[in-house]
């Protein structure tokens, strides 16, 4: 059986009755999501963080180079060196160790005055606790989600930066998985709305000829 076999219609549909959504129902849904099993969230700020660039545009900046600002290019974390160790003490929940690495962007302006940017990258340790599912066909993974900003740098003669930054890790353990959820039918998609300054408003809205009006020359 399957779960589609199992599935049911309302003649209600669509739209819920004022005080019992569930009579709006239509059926129920398959879909794929990532569930979320656990997370948390770290901040720190980490002081003499080097920054090494590579790539440079436009290549071959000539230093010295002043900096103007780094920031982190997306919120995915390049995640490696996991370590899950389940703790016997409490089921479920497991220390887990891993090496971050955030990528960022730099920007500066080299010393003709010609503004520039450079990738680089932020690397962080994690060492927490989370909880972890019991072993499945499917596998968990542990993800991580980053940012990270830095607003003061200075420059060094090897072609790095020494700056401090502030750093945001989230860490989350993660499954794909098919979950079953009551379904209201299709999402109504409203026609958009095109963007317009109304530059003309109020000049539009003027009448097309002078208003007659009646004066007396006496």
């Amino acid at each position: 059986m399957s779960f589609f076999s199992n599935n049911f219609h309302s003649d209600k549909c669509p739209g819920a009755i004022s005080g019992n959504p569930l009579n709006g129902m239509c059926e129920k849904v398959c879909i794929q999501a990532q569930k979320i099993f656990d997370a948390c969230i770290k901040q720190i700020q980490i002081e003499n963080l080097t920054l090494t660039l590579t790539d440079p545009t436009p290549a071959n900046p000539t230093y010295p180079l002043t900096f103007i600002s780094a920031r982190s290019l997306s919120s995915v974390g390049n995640i490696t060196n996991i370590d899950i160790d389940r703790l016997g003490d409490k089921p479920g929940c497991a220390r887990v160790q891993a090496t971050v690495s955030i990528p960022v962007e730099v920007l500066y302006t080299d010393a003709n005055g010609v503004e520039g940017s450079a990738t680089s990258a932020i690397t962080v340790t994690q060492d927490v606790l989370l909880s972890v599912p019991a072993p499945s066909i499917m596998p968990y993974r542990i993800t991580a989600e980053t940012s990270a900003v830095c607003a003061q740098a200075t420059f060094n003669e090897n072609g790095t930066f020494t700056t401090n930054g502030c750093i945001t890790v989230i860490l989350k353990v993660v499954v794909d998985v098919q979950l079953l959820v009551p379904s209201y039918g299709y999402c109504a998609i409203p026609p958009a709305q095109d963007y317009s300054q109304e530059v003309c408003q109020g000049f539009f809205e003027l009448p097309l000829y002078p208003q007659q009006r009646n004066c007396s020359c006496q």
